[in-house]
């Protein structure tokens, strides 16, 4: 099978999520019981349901990517997308549902159209860089728009999604949606930046669910970010110096 190898880590990644998941639900469980007034376990909502199979396989995406020639960790992520689709769909957000299944799993199949073309050619000319400084700040500009106009659409538009008037929870809301949507397009290019995007994203969600009192969210995004940080860590460490972009002294 060609490229058997980067299927085989795939497999391999997904098995250690797996365990690092059931770990986690253990250890959930097991504070559970010693604090009986504490709930973090939701096995009778199914959107938590659909989530936990969608972190799973998330976090198995994250792990394989952190080889910048393994595209294989797309297919995980196209799969991740649409799961969270479905959660988001659920959960009557349909904001989300329209992100997952509209823009990230297309992006994420252009990943693996850009990733496994490059990895055909022996991947020449592609590989982790930083973005330069014009870019670098347009990006940040559009975070920001992406930013304002979503808490514009909840505050006007998307009144019933549980947001509410809580200003705060609007824009750590926005946050999200717009360096998860960054990061998945700078990955397309293999951008190191992505991974800042990532962190952005891991933190406004902990910050969101400490807002919204959701312990388990909590964890888990805290869990997020310390993988995310380990895949960027691995990319940054691959980066030449003339691919450090914006970060590069002149």
């Amino acid at each position: 099978m060609k490229n058997a190898h980067l299927w085989r880590a795939l497999g391999r990644n997904t098995i250690i999520s797996i365990a690092l998941f059931g770990a986690l639900l253990g250890f959930l469980w097991l504070a559970e019981m010693l604090f009986p007034s504490v709930s973090l376990l939701k096995w009778h909502d199914l959107a938590w349901i659909v989530g936990i199979p969608a972190s799973v396989i998330g976090v198995a995406y994250i792990l394989t990517i952190r080889d910048p020639q393994n595209y294989t960790g797309f297919y995980a992520g196209i799969v991740m997308s649409a799961l969270l689709g479905i959660q988001f769909s659920i959960q009557g957000n349909y904001d989300g549902t329209f992100l997952y299944f509209f823009v990230f799993i297309p992006f994420q199949m252009m990943s693996i159209y850009k990733w496994s073309r490059k990895k055909d050619e022996g991947g020449a000319g592609f590989e982790p860089k930083f973005l330069d400084t014009p870019r670098f700040w347009l990006s940040v500009f559009i975070a920001l728009a992406i930013t304002a106009g979503d808490y514009i659409l909840q505050t006007f538009a998307f009144q019933h999604n549980g947001l509410m008037d809580n200003i705060a929870v609007k824009l750590f809301s926005g946050l999200l949606v717009s360096s998860s949507f960054l990061a998945n397009y700078w990955l397309i290019y293999r951008k190191n930046d992505a991974w800042l995007y990532w962190a952005l994203y891991s933190l406004s969600g902990i910050v969101l669910f400490i807002l919204l009192g959701n312990i388990f969210s909590i964890v888990l995004f805290a869990f997020f970010l310390v993988i995310n940080s380990m895949a960027g860590v691995a990319w940054i460490s691959n980066t030449k110096r003339e691919n450090m972009g914006w970060l590069r002294k002149s």
